[in-house]
């Protein structure tokens, strides 16, 4: 998969608008029942405001043309509670409605969340983390409008726009039609706006994950910027970043803008019109002065409800794009899955069997890369497997099949002689414990941090794992022990201490299998030495397989592998390997003059 950086827009295939627009109105059936209720408190609405006008042209030419002031009053009086009646509809309306709104996002961005946490690490390999936040945080929340809307404006306004013509042709059809004339006109202009605007939202959303992506990533870094004095650099790739932000923003809102004067237009033309014909052509003999002021009002409660259409329309155009980004999120589907027939994966002694393996990166792409080819070795239960080479040459990559973090292209493995792909991904996970380099801790307590290897381990088994990776003597001289609060990434700690921190959590778990990628690498010889008893002593029996480019750290390993050019070269015991003089002996040889 081809890695997309802040510097690139996101690929976006074209979707049809109709089925996302579909698809965002199937969450909102979930509460039929709640909207149901919405549309009548809509439809009473919708009834009185049609029935105003009408009010209107009875008090005009009834009561004020035949002087029956008491009449005139009794019906003011009549229309007053009526109308405190309908502004009590609309605030229940809008209340409502937000409340099943913010449950709808709230049921999105769960889904989306959930399911970003089934995909494998080629996903998260492909884009920065800022690309992903943006869709979760900022492109859930621009679908708020359109789900309210679609409710509240969409069903209404409809049944009003029809109430009105329904009434309009039927009090006087030459009218009505003049009153409509400018609809094919309005039409156009719309069609031909929508399709302009809805390309530059895109590319708006496309700019705003852009700088959302090297934000995320410049702060997330912000110790080597500083170190390195590259403030202005970050200063001026941020300010390009934000002007293409706000060139897509611009560009995207010239063409949104001309949605309300499209209408505008429309509006007054057919106004126009409709006195034009009411008074030049059909004459005030035919047509009484109540019903040019009743009509007058229709156009109005027909022009408006149009315009507030467009709106909604001009909001859907702008945030379809937002829809259309998590639903592509949503769609992808995971390459790591269980096949329909797996079993539980028992517990295991740790017997490990690669036979024939071979796996390439991006694969199918410019950027593949084969890294294992036709690998094939086992590993007793137990056994202490060591895996050493050049940068790059898959050590990593082995460790990573085993966890099945990615699926190989041919070959098998195996646990206990369970193929991995005829197991439960959970179920095999829960048995292996891995530790590697990058180490990352929680924002949250001590206690927090380590018991995320283990959520129902007891205090016991907490202190016992940091205690054998000598983690617990620092831990105790904290100001608030296990229940110190620990800052965002470890913040204030050292590099050793977090990296203690994060072997007690993996040891608390006690895993069956057991992988070390370079897990050593940040803790001073003193405190490794330490670490080592404590690992020898907690995890003596299980299988483990231990990444590491200090060579002293591994002599007591049962076997070595020396990975390069796409398998391994070689394997055996330290002291067999160094007799050999191969490609170990040569490594070491060469790291101990280095250290010479």
């Amino acid at each position: 998969m081809a890695v997309n950086s802040f510097r690139e827009d996101e690929f976006m295939e074209n979707t049809d608008k109709k089925k996302i627009f579909k698809r965002l109105f199937s969450y909102l059936m979930e509460y039929k029942g709640i909207l149901i209720a919405v549309l009548l408190c809509m439809g009473v609405t919708v009834v009185i405001s049609l029935v105003n006008p009408l009010i209107i042209e009875e008090a005009i030419d009834t009561y004020i043309a035949g002087g029956d002031f008491p009449g005139l009053m009794k019906l003011g009086a009549f229309a007053l509670a009526l109308n405190v009646f309908f502004i009590v509809m609309v605030k229940v309306r809008m209340y409502v409605m937000a409340v099943v709104s913010n449950k709808i996002l709230l049921r999105i961005r769960q889904d989306l969340y959930e399911h970003i946490q089934t995909l494998s690490f080629a996903f998260f390999d492909s884009r920065p983390t800022g690309k992903i936040l943006a869709r979760i945080i900022g492109d859930v929340n621009s679908l708020k409008d359109v789900l309210v809307n679609t409710v509240t404006t969409l069903v209404p306004e409809l049944v009003t726009v029809a109430g009105v013509v329904v009434i309009m042709v039927v009090k006087d059809w030459r009218l009505a039609l003049a009153s409509l004339s400018t609809l094919p006109l309005m039409v156009a202009g719309i069609w031909f706006v929508q399709k302009k605007s809805h390309r530059r939202w895109q590319i708006f959303r496309k700019k705003s994950s852009n700088l959302n992506a090297y934000v995320h990533e410049d702060i997330a870094g912000m110790n080597v910027v500083q170190s390195f004095g590259a403030e202005e650099e970050t200063r001026e790739i941020f300010g390009k970043l934000a002007d293409e932000h706000r060139d897509s923003f611009r560009d995207a809102i010239v063409y949104a803008d001309l949605f309300g004067p499209v209408v505008d237009f429309s509006w007054g033309i057919g106004a126009m019109m409709m006195y034009l014909i009411g008074i030049r052509v059909l004459g005030v003999e035919t047509v009484s002065v109540g019903m040019l002021v009743a009509f007058g009002t229709y156009i109005n409660m027909f022009w408006t409800p149009i315009m507030n259409l467009s709106n909604f329309y001009n909001n859907l155009v702008t945030n379809l794009t937002a829809a259309e980004r998590i639903f592509d999120i949503l769609d992808t589907e995971p390459d790591i899955v269980d096949a329909a027939d797996v079993a539980e994966l028992p517990e295991v002694k740790g017997e490990v069997e690669f036979s024939h393996v071979s796996f390439t990166y991006d694969r199918g792409t410019p950027a593949e890369t084969k890294v294992l080819c036709d690998v094939s070795f086992s590993v007793k239960p137990g056994e202490t497997i060591a895996l050493v080479g050049p940068t790059g040459a898959g050590k990593t990559t082995i460790v990573n099949l085993i966890s099945r973090f990615y699926d190989i292209e041919e070959g098998t493995i195996s646990v206990d002689g369970y193929d991995l792909t005829k197991i439960s991904i959970e179920s095999l996970r829960q048995q292996m414990g891995v530790m590697t380099q990058d180490n990352f801790i929680f924002h949250g307590t001590v206690r927090d941090n380590i018991l995320y290897g283990k959520l129902d381990a007891t205090e016991e088994e907490m202190i016992a794992a940091a205690t054998a990776v000598n983690a617990h003597d620092f831990i105790m001289k904290m100001e608030k022990g296990y229940d110190t609060e620990l800052k965002e990434h470890g913040a204030g700690l050292s590099i050793g201490q977090r990296q203690l921190i994060a072997f007690a959590r993996t040891m608390v778990s006690m895993p069956k299998i057991l992988i070390l990628d370079e897990a050593t690498s940040s803790i001073d010889t003193h405190t490794e030495m330490l670490v080592q008893k404590g690992i020898e002593a907690l995890l003596s029996g299980r299988t483990s397989f231990v990444i590491a480019h200090r060579l002293s750290t591994i002599q007591n390993a049962d076997r070595i592998f020396v990975v390069d050019n796409g398998g391994i070269l070689e394997q055996g015991s330290p002291a067999d390997l160094m007799k050999k003089k191969g490609a170990y002996y040569n490594l070491y040889m060469a790291q101990f003059a280095g250290i010479q």
